[in-house]
């Protein structure tokens, strides 16, 4: 019969792929497990406010018209609905097409079985199949790892949750009419079980597993084969009897999945139950399923009758007893003998070729005893055992076997090791096989050929006399010699046989006597010995080492030894060489789902191995980052002597005073510190690089991104528990605040640069990126609040899997994170109600106690706390405030806002007004009657207005700190960046050059960082232009001319009532929200600004007014404030307004001012 997997064999290729694709949607199904959005779990009760009308499970599909009736009606829901689709669609599709993938294999396996059925494969039927070593297996597989996808799928994304996923996919996806019918069966397949509720469901699993029915015939073939036979041929690997249920473990695995489709045998056939029993669970009770999914067949098989009756043999107190103490005491003799044999020297290629077979026997007794122990002592981290008998099982094994975890870790560690050294020496004799059988076979022909000669009577040997016997005789043995060939089976018997002779010849011809001859023949002996033993290396040897070192069952047991890895790494640093042969043991566990994967050439190979490759390497760093922790924790006290207690020399000292200088106790706890940190890093590094699946570690790599990690727990810490303010603004507590961080901040870079020379690191280069990693990240975070399609954490490009950032707790409902707390204080400290902004000074001052509260020297003191990057990510957050700020006054301008018609109808008629009468009799009243009937509409508005402006002057006054920095810390820089923003501006604005998008986004970062970017010259949005909003701007402007107050000095600040408003943000407002629509706009704002003046001055001077009206001055100096941002809106004014008046307001003292 033809290789079943062969290319050309349509029916093998057709199952081998179909196995192929099962192995990889579960590593899909793994690998999504945690990515379920956190929104879908409806854990909460704000959650289920929210959304509890767009996530819905099947119910919905009852009420499917009402419910969409009742979203489509609520702008409110439509907003939500709409938000949350745009966020998680991609996640949704990619869970949909994971369910749908299980619910294609199934077809796939039906209608493979049905083509098979009907004599689509020529020669191949279900019984040719099996009665090959592959087909079996493969066809065996195939129902086992479909079982297996239900099981693992309700264990891992439960039930309503599905459901929730499967609907929002009917939703928010147009269905095709080719898939309508598809997501039919896939809701059937995979609705609630009810598997994860308190209670069990009656019938479950067999329910679940009948939802797609798979052909009887052949899952009772399958479960026959699994019964019988050994289909892996396992058994020659494991002789001895009592090794069984390990040798037939994955195969038992297998049954126990496979039996869920034939449940009639769990539940009434007690003699196949059993003999199942008595074949594969005669010792054990807890099964690996599949790369480590842990089973207890004492909970999974209580409501089966059949198969509970059969198990109660295994589970009897005294077999229990038996078997525990029967491991737990092989346990001591295994560790004895492990350490003899890992003893310097001990094993060496010699000693190996010799004692290959001792060694496998031990190797297979501890895997053998490793296995059962961990299985059956040890639980998941973070798992409890599910009812009272399985934990009185557990407990009863754990006291029976004496044994403690340390001692079971020991045997692993020594066990791993043992593997390694072992694996490394007989790869390479595998490899110099060859070489080494020339040579030996050279060395015995020379040395039997050397002896002919002797024996001739040509060659002189003291008291040697002519033999010509003896010299045919050595003659003829050397071409024997020379005949023998390592490929012929025969060979070795031959060998023996002329080792024999060697030895007969030495004897009988009394050649004793002749210590030279005896020496050629002892060593032509040795080197035929070493011949036999070269033929004996054989790649088998490695095989069955790969097959009894399997630790696919402890995938996520192992977790449980971490804290004893941790212990002993802690204790002794160099531990981790030992702990990257575990590491290597367990990297063997991805030939369990790769094999099949590889064998069918399939592009899912990298993917899944990247995934299984990609846990492997999380949990070698979750191990060894206690040597960053104890780094760090060192480090702590290291800072606390370095910012506490040892005092700084001054530039002289009194001898008297030099003792008191000397603190020679601190120093040396200071140098003793700093040489544990130093060994602890040596410690990692003496690890070699380690491939582990596809991802090679390299211990360099590891020791500094653990650092990375510790550093960013303890910055982000202090960022988060440090920025926490009250609920009533104080400047003080900003202040104090700041300079706590700041202390802190600095006591940690300062021993980072300290200590970075020890453990040869950049300490300046990651302590600036994780920091800016940090700000970035908090800041993108933050931000989701303004923007509809949100950053999820793991898309974010500042979230590491290896250096996680930390995400804490929002601490006042309102901002994220620290960020947020920090910017939102400032805005309170600065709000223009209470405070007022001093352009001369930079700062602002509280109104009534007149003290600065924020100015520049603040600013360097936030910079000194979060660095410069918190400066620039808290300038990126003020912007997107702006952003969303101008959108609502953008709205307000275009009428999109508002609920009421009120905004329009009354802006409509002033519009008209202004617009259609040239020549007012009266201004003041005309005005004034336009400023009563806008009364009731600005109070949003204005908030909004308000908060554009002050966030402007915070900005300005952030990009002047960061500018200065940058001349001062970077003056090469800050000139060239200076010289090139000009240079690109001057030929953009002559048409001679357009630069490309890419070096626009560059330079911006970089423009933001030295603070060259000015904040009243950006245009934050994209607005229509019309003409009439500057007619509503100006309405606005002289609606609270009289509201608003603009400080000139500091000490005409008395002047200020309560209930007026900051003038200097109030005018960067206006300029900001003009700037965002045409030039035109702001030319339009002016002159009706300069027509009111002009007017109100005629209407004056005609009516014989002593003095010029109020309305006139407060709006002068408005258009004085208001200029100052913009030269062209400086020019502007002088063209509009006469000279006379002009002039004139530079004599006024402006009554607010």
């Amino acid at each position: 019969m033809p290789d079943f997997l062969a290319e050309n064999n349509v029916c093998g290729q057709t199952i081998l792929q179909l196995v192929s694709r099962g192995n990889a949607i579960i590593a899909e199904l793994l690998r999504l497990k945690d990515y379920i959005p956190q929104t879908y779990r409806l854990s909460t009760k704000e959650d289920v406010q929210k959304y509890g009308d767009i996530i819905m499970d099947f119910s919905y599909f009852k009420i499917e018209e009402a419910q969409n009736h009742k979203i489509e009606n609520s702008e409110l829901l439509q907003d939500i609905d709409e938000e949350f689709r745009d966020n998680h669609i991609e996640m949704i599709n990619r869970f949909y097409l994971t369910f749908e993938s299980i619910h294609t294999y199934v077809t796939d396996l039906n209608h493979f079985l049905e083509e098979l059925e009907e004599g689509f494969f020529i020669h191949q039927s279900l019984e040719t199949i099996f009665a090959d070593m592959e087909g079996k297996q493969l066809l065996c597989e195939a129902l086992y790892l479909y079982g297996l996808m239900l099981l693992i799928i309700d264990a891992y994304v439960e039930g309503p949750i599905r459901e929730r996923l499967l609907v929002s996919y009917y939703r928010y996806t147009p269905q095709r009419s080719d898939t309508q019918s598809r997501i039919d069966d896939v809701c059937k397949l995979l609705r609630d079980t009810g598997y994860n509720t308190v209670r069990k469901p009656n019938n479950y699993p067999e329910d679940y597993f009948r939802r797609i029915p798979v052909k009887s015939t052949y899952v009772d073939i399958v479960i026959g084969h699994l019964r019988s036979d050994d289909i892996y041929g396992q058994l020659s690997v494991y002789p001895l009897p009592k090794h069984r249920s390990t040798a037939l473990a994955h195969q038992a695995s297998m049954l126990y999945v496979c039996l869920f489709f034939s449940t009639n045998i769990l539940h009434s056939q007690t003699a196949i139950m059993r003999e199942i029993v008595d074949k594969y669970f005669p010792d054990n009770w807890v099964i690996s399923v599949y790369m480590g999914f842990i089973v207890n067949l004492a909970e999974t098989w209580e409501p089966f009758k059949a198969a509970k009756l059969a198990l109660n043999n295994t589970l009897e107190t005294v077999n229990i007893k038996g078997y525990a103490s029967s491991y737990g005491g092989s346990v001591l003799q295994l560790l004895k003998a492990s350490n003899l044999k890992l003893k310097e020297g001990n094993i060496t290629k010699d000693n190996l070729l010799k004692d290959v077979n001792n060694i496998i026997n031990l190797l297979r007794d501890c895997n053998f005893t490793i296995r059962w122990l961990m299985l059956h002592t040890i639980i998941k981290p973070g798992k409890g055992d599910k009812n009272k008998k399985l934990k009185q099982l557990r407990e009863l094994v754990v006291t029976e076997s004496k044994l403690e975890q340390v001692q079971l870790f020991k045997l692993l560690l020594n066990t791993a090791q043992l593997e390694l050294i072992t694996r490394d020496i007989y790869k390479n004799l595998l490899t110099e096989k060859e070489n080494q059988w020339r040579d030996l076979k050279e060395e015995s022909f020379k040395s039997l050929v050397e002896l002919s000669e002797v024996f001739s009577g040509t060659k002189p040997l003291t008291r040697i006399q002519k033999n010509e016997n003896l010299q045919q005789w050595f003659l003829e043995i050397s071409k024997q010699v020379e005949s023998v060939s390592q490929d012929d089976g025969a060979s070795s018997r031959k060998i023996v046989q002329l080792i024999q002779a060697l030895e007969e010849v030495q004897e009988f011809h009394q050649l004793g006597s002749n210590m030279q001859v005896v020496q050629f023949l002892s060593e032509t002996r040795k080197c035929l010995h070493q011949m036999i033993r070269n033929m004996n290396i054989k790649e088998d040897i490695l095989i069955t080492m790969q097959i009894v070192g399997d630790l696919s069952y402890a995938w996520e047991l192992i977790d449980s030894f971490t804290p004893i890895m941790q212990l002993g790494i802690k204790r002794e640093p160099t531990l981790v060489i030992k702990l990257r042969a575990i590491f290597l043991k367990l990297s063997s566990a991805l030939e369990v789902p790769l094999l099949r994967i590889n064998q069918a050439h399939s592009e899912d190979l990298i993917s899944v191995s990247q995934y299984y490759s990609s846990e492997l390497e999380i949990y070698v760093r979750k191990v060894l980052q206690i040597i960053p922790k104890m780094m760090f924790e060192k480090m702590a006290r290291i800072i606390e002597i370095q910012t506490s207690i040892l005092k700084e020399l001054p530039t002289r000292l009194d001898k008297d005073k030099l003792k008191d200088y000397a603190q020679l106790s601190e120093r040396f706890e200071f140098a003793e510190l700093t040489h544990s940190i130093s060994v602890f890093s040596q410690g990692m590094r003496m690890m070699k690089s380690t491939l582990v699946g596809v991802i090679c570690l390299d211990p360099k790599q590891l020791l500094e991104d653990g650092i990375r990690k510790e550093l960013v727990q303890y910055i982000s810490k202090a960022l988060h528990s440090v920025l926490i303010f009250n609920s009533k603004p104080k400047p003080e507590e900003l202040e104090q605040r700041l300079t706590s961080l700041g202390q802190i901040m600095d006591g940690y870079k300062r021993s980072f640069e300290y200590i970075q020379d020890y453990i040869n690191i950049n300490g300046l280069k990651i302590w600036q990126e994780e920091v800016t990693r940090i700000i970035n990240y908090n800041v993108e975070q933050e931000c989701n609040g303004f923007l509809r399609n949100k950053i999820h954490t793991w898309e974010s490009a500042y979230q590491s899997r290896h250096v996680p950032i930390p995400i804490y707790p929002s601490t006042d409902n309102v901002s994220e994170n620290f960020i947020g707390r920090l910017a939102r204080e400032i805005i309170r400290l600065t709000d223009p109600r209470q405070s007022v902004y001093l352009d001369q000074t930079s700062s602002w001052y509280d109104i009534r106690s007149h003290k600065p509260i924020l100015n520049k020297e603040s600013i360097a003191l936030m910079a000194s706390a979060i660095e410069i990057s918190g400066l620039v990510g808290l300038d990126r957050l003020f912007s997107f405030m702006i952003v969303s700020n101008l959108q609502k006054l953008s709205g307000f301008l275009e009428n999109k806002n508002a609920k009421t018609n009120s905004w329009y109808n009354v802006l409509s008629s002033i519009h008209k007004d202004i617009s259609t009468v040239d020549n007012v009799q009266n201004p003041i009243k005309f005005y004034q009657n336009c400023i009563n009937r806008t009364t009731k509409i600005w109070n949003d508005f204005l908030d909004c207005i308000l908060l554009v402006g002050q966030l402007q002057l915070l900005r300005n006054l952030i990009a002047f700190h960061l500018n200065k920095s940058c001349k001062f810390n970077a003056k090469n820089l800050e000139s060239s960046l200076r010289s090139l923003n000009k240079a690109l501006l001057l030929d953009i604005t002559n048409g001679k050059y357009y630069p490309s998008e890419d070096l626009m986004s560059t330079l911006s970062h970089y423009f933001d960082y030295s603070g060259l970017n000015n904040p009243f010259n950006k245009i934050y949005i994209t607005s229509s232009f019309d003409d009439n909003h500057a007619i509503t701007v100006f309405i606005f402007v002289i609606a609270h001319l009289n509201k608003i107050f603009l400080l000139r000095q500091l000490g005409n600040m008395n002047k200020r009532s309560v209930d007026q408003i900051d003038g200097t943000a109030f005018a960067a407002a206006v300029h900001t929200v003009i700037k965002q629509f045409h030039n035109k706009l702001n030319d339009s704002f002016i002159k009706l600004l300069a027509s009111y003046i002009t007017q109100l001055t005629r209407y004056s001077i005609s009516a014989k007014a002593s003095e010029l009206p109020l309305e006139v001055s407060l709006a002068m100096n408005f258009l004085e404030t208001y200029t100052n941002y913009s030269e062209s809106s400086r020019k502007c004014v002088r063209e509009t307004i006469p000279e006379e008046i002009l002039h004139l307001q530079q004599t006024l003292i402006s009554p607010s001012g």
